[in-house]
């Protein structure tokens, strides 16, 4: 096992956990794309002393706890430790907000007040529903999850919040949907992206399933995290968790669900085809285009403690559950 040292929450993370050259050569294939500079430096928190962010940060999760709370036996249990709740949420990937991992302080500017979820296209029960529905609803329980992402760094999270093939259930899908598109929240005056150049970029996020993968009892919706109700960094009020796929997979901030019959465009896809595919399982023995992907850094504990290198399991050691939605 090789320890590494992560610094505090307050402290920068993304050079010292993810390498520098997985963010500078995405960020140079993007400038090559798009024929635009791209500015490598990360934003600093301008003003805001070490006890103020770390006081920001505490504030930011400390929501509302969702109770009673379920915990699903069938996932309550990893064998890795939970991720240390400051560092999870103080570390994100969010586009919307940013392109580096300290996203966190700007996400709080993202409006859930009277939230609305639109599920429409080839359904016989069309509805929208708010956060009230959603919780009355459906059946809300824990799930603790390994979480995976395309930079080769995972962690595991304990979600909140429901089975996808409940929401299938609810609105009917006719025979002729194949597909379901995942839209997350965009307003150009909230959500400004990244700070560096890259020309136009395919907004509102968009991600897609097959209807089959929807429905497998792994995906899940989640509205908390931490026995709490979801921050905003992670993805208020609502966001996917496919725990086989990579973590680009999981739209944020989701505003509608569309059953449609082809294959949906999703943002990634769209803007780098060859490196992030519109199926993106964990694939230990697929590496990215500029990366491996047998191994990744697992983070587990808090400031002033460490992370270690954990082989990569097929589809996230989820196998058993999805392996045969792949067969050929």
């Amino acid at each position: 096992m090789t320890l590494i040292r992560i610094p505090k929450i307050w402290e920068s993370l993304e050079n010292e956990i993810t390498p520098e050259t997985h963010y500078y050569n995405r960020r140079q294939f993007l400038k090559t794309l798009v024929n635009a500079g791209i500015g490598a430096s990360l934003i600093p928190l301008v003003g805001c002393q070490k006890s103020s962010a770390q006081n920001a940060l505490e504030n930011s999760l400390n929501l509302p706890k969702i109770s009673p709370l379920r915990k699903n036996p069938a996932f309550s249990k990893v064998d890795r430790p939970i991720t240390d709740e400051n560092l999870a949420g103080s570390y994100n990937n969010f586009y919307e907000y940013g392109g580096t991992k300290k996203i966190w302080l700007k996400a709080q500017k993202l409006p859930t007040e009277n939230w609305k979820v639109e599920v429409t296209g080839l359904v016989k029960n069309p509805r929208t529903y708010d956060l009230d529905d959603l919780k009355k609803t459906f059946p809300i329980e824990e799930r603790i999850y390994r979480f995976r992402c395309v930079e080769a760094w995972s962690m595991v999270l304990p979600w909140i919040g429901f089975p996808m093939k409940s929401l299938i259930e609810a609105v009917e899908p006719t025979s002729a949907a194949k597909f379901v598109r995942f839209t997350s929240f965009y307003d150009s005056e909230v959500t400004q992206g990244p700070s560096f150049h890259l020309g136009a970029l395919p907004w509102p996020y968009t991600e897609g399933l097959r209807i089959e993968e929807m429905a497998n009892e792994l995906a899940f919706f989640a509205i908390g995290i931490y026995g709490r109700d979801l921050p905003k960094q992670h993805g208020a009020p609502i966001r996917m968790v496919t725990p086989w796929k990579y973590g680009f997979k999981g739209a944020k901030s989701i505003v509608k669900i569309e059953f449609v019959e082809t294959q949906p465009a999703t943002f990634w896809n769209t803007l780098v085809a060859n490196e992030y595919d519109f199926e993106a399982n964990v694939n230990p023995t697929k590496p990215h285009p500029r990366w491996s992907q047998a191994t990744e850094k697992f983070i587990s504990k808090g400031p002033g403690l460490s992370w270690d290198i954990k082989e990569t399991l097929p589809y996230n050691g989820y196998g058993e559950y999805v392996a045969s939605l792949y067969s050929t």
